[in-house]
Order: C-alpha cells, then sequence, then structure tokens
C-alpha cells in the first residue's frame, strides 16, 4: 500500500525571502531553493540531460553501480528520508536494492509539490515501498520523519545531486551539523558531493549552450510575477554564469541590461537595478576528496565508504552519524 502526503505552505517565506534579498546593500541575492517551482523543476529535469551537464549522469551511474554495496553496509530496518528528491529517477536504484531485502518506507522532503507528485509517480511501482511525501524545508520534514520511525530503525537520509554544494562555507558543515542532531548514533547520510574540475567544464554545465540554464535561472523572476504580481520584464535582464576561485564555486547571477526599476506589489518593494548589477541566485561548490572527510567530521559524522565516478568526477559518500 502506498499513500503520499502533503502539507500545504504560504508565499510568505518567499515574501521574506525577496524583501531581504533584493533590498541588501551590494550584492543582491535570492535563496537557490526558490528556483524549483513547477516550472523550474521540469527545467532542470532538462538540464539533467544537457551534454554540458554531466553531475546528474555521474550521480546516477555511481547509484546503479553500488547500490547493493551501499545497502551492504546498512542496518535493517531501514527507514529512508530523501532532502529535495526531485523527480526520483536516480532514487529508484537505492530503493529497489534496499527493498529486496525488507519493506521500506520512502519519505521525499520537497518544497515543490510538483516534484513531490513526479517522484511519486515514477517510483509507485516498486514492491515493497511504501512512499509518504513531506512539502517541507528539509530539516522540517526530517525533523517529522525522524519523529515517526519505529525503535530500532535506522534512518538512512539521501541527500544527493551535490545540492550541499548550494550552501556558502561554513553553511554547508552548519547544516549537516543541523541534520546530526536530528539522527541518531548510527543512522546514515549518503551524500552527493561534486568534485573538483577544469574551470572550462564547470561554466559550461551551468551556461550550456541550448539556453536551458539561463531559462531556468530566469525562471525565478518569472514566478515572482507570477505570484508576488511583480512587473520584471525578462528580456531585461540575462543569465550569467562565473567561477569563483576564492571559494571553489560556480555562481549564477541574474544580470540587469539596463537601468530600471521593478514593483513587487506583495511584497511592498520597488526595486531600483543599475545597468550591469546582478541577482546572485545559486552557488554550487565542488569538493576536494579531503574537504569531504573534513566536513563530515566537523559535522559530527564519520566517513564510511566513498564510491568516485572518474568520467565526470562526482564522490557520493556513505556518513555514519557518530
Amino acid at each position: 500500500m502506498r499513500t503520499q502526503a502533503f502539507a500545504t505552505h504560504t508565499n510568505s517565506g518567499l515574501i521574506a525571502d525577496v524583501r531581504l534579498g533584493l533590498t541588501k546593500s551590494g550584492q543582491k541575492e535570492l535563496p537557490s531553493k526558490y528556483l524549483y517551482d513547477s516550472v523550474g523543476s521540469a527545467l532542470f529535469e532538462g538540464i539533467s540531460v544537457l551534454p554540458e551537464y554531466g553531475l546528474t549522469r555521474a550521480d546516477e551511474r555511481l547509484l546503479r553501480r553500488h547500490s547493493e554495496e551501499i545497502v551492504a553496509r546498512l542496518t535493517p530496518p531501514t527507514t529512508v528520508a530523501e532532502l529535495g528528491s526531485g523527480s526520483g529517477k536516480k532514487t529508484r536504484w537505492m530503493l529497489e536494492a534496499l527493498s529486496r531485502h525488507q519493506h521500506i518506507s520512502y519519505c521525499p522532503i520537497e518544497i515543490s509539490r510538483a516534484a513531490l507528485t513526479m517522484c511519486e509517480r515514477e517510483l509507485s511501482d516498486i514492491d515493497s515501498v511504501s512512499i509518504v511525501g513531506f512539502e517541507r524545508e528539509y530539516l522540517d520534514g526530517l525533523l517529522e520523519v525522524a519523529a515517526r520511525r519505529r525503535t530500532g530503525e535506522q534512518l538512512l537520509v539521501l541527500f544527493l545531486g551535490s545540492t550541499i554544494g548550494n550552501f556558502e562555507h561554513p553553511a554547508d558543515v552548519k547544516f549537516l551539523r543541523q541534520m546530526r542532531e536530528i539522527l541518531q548514533p548510527g543512522d546514515a547520510l549518503l551524500l552527493g558531493t561534486d568534485l573538483s574540475k577544469p574551470i572550462h567544464q564547470l561554466l559550461g554545465a551551468y551556461d550550456d549552450s541550448l539556453g536551458v540554464t539561463a531559462a531556468f535561472n530566469l525562471n525565478l523572476l518569472a514566478r515572482i510575477n507570477r505570484e508576488l504580481d511583480a512587473d520584471f520584464v525578462l528580456s531585461q535582464f540575462e543569465h550569467a554564469a562565473k567561477f569563483n576561485q576564492d571559494v571553489g564555486s560556480v555562481e549564477m547571477h541574474i544580470r540587469s541590461l539596463k537601468k530600471q526599476t521593478v514593483a513587487i506589489p506583495a511584497a511592498e518593494l520597488s526595486v531600483t537595478f543599475c545597468e550591469g548589477e546582478t541577482i546572485w541566485t545559486e552557488s554550487s561548490h565542488k569538493y576536494s576528496l579531503g574537504e569531504v572527510f573534513r566536513m563530515a567530521e566537523k559535522a559530527g559524522f564519520r566517513c564510511d565508504a566513498q564510491w568516485i565516478d572518474e568520467e565526470w568526477p562526482f564522490a557520493e559518500n556513505l556518513l555514519i552519524a557518530e
């Protein structure tokens, strides 16, 4: 039997973050989580199959090849929570491997209802898997899943796709530490981390020739238009990607092509942009293997094993809560 549970949320968080981010002195910014509404989620699925963007394929290759090895290191019975499941396609390999040994409760946690619906549809055919989705922020959803676990169950958290790289240092360690506080000793975290690679390869992955990433980024302005009645003119902005050498991250920005003022009535806000001024929308940090070990240790985890893709340098890291 499979069920799916959703909890509604309002635009209050978006309004607060728009007010905060677009009135900052210096660099304007918006949280990357708002890129993933129904349109953004669909565009990201397109990005994941682009020839320039090898990250998702590397993630999938590792899970396909090593899911049985990963499962063999776990301690059943196991409940699975996934932070940011997306469509759930790459999660299939883990769930199929787990379900060959036990019945699995799988809890995708997403702020996008559209993504949760896609995930349930994608994975509903797997035997011995019950799906309960949570339309929540990551840590709020994980708290609910942890509260529902049965005595003696190990909790496996999936945080794939190198989403951890969207957190600036030291926020990535802080987030993992907050996650660790929810977990019990012996619980597991399967953490995806994109690894360092040549700058031209990285920039191509975040500024593809077809313009899908540009559409994904600019959809954030379209979302604010739709949900907050703003009057962004998308043709007066452009997507920009750059590599920040100092911190080892690719940054996505939205650049204003002219001096202009945008009204955002639902946020009771009017924002003026200079020509060339940008909104910073996402960072994607690229790790070394040593960084992953140090980050895990600082957050209260032990790195039990790593699996590395050589075609597109990427690592799946199995971390055990100490």
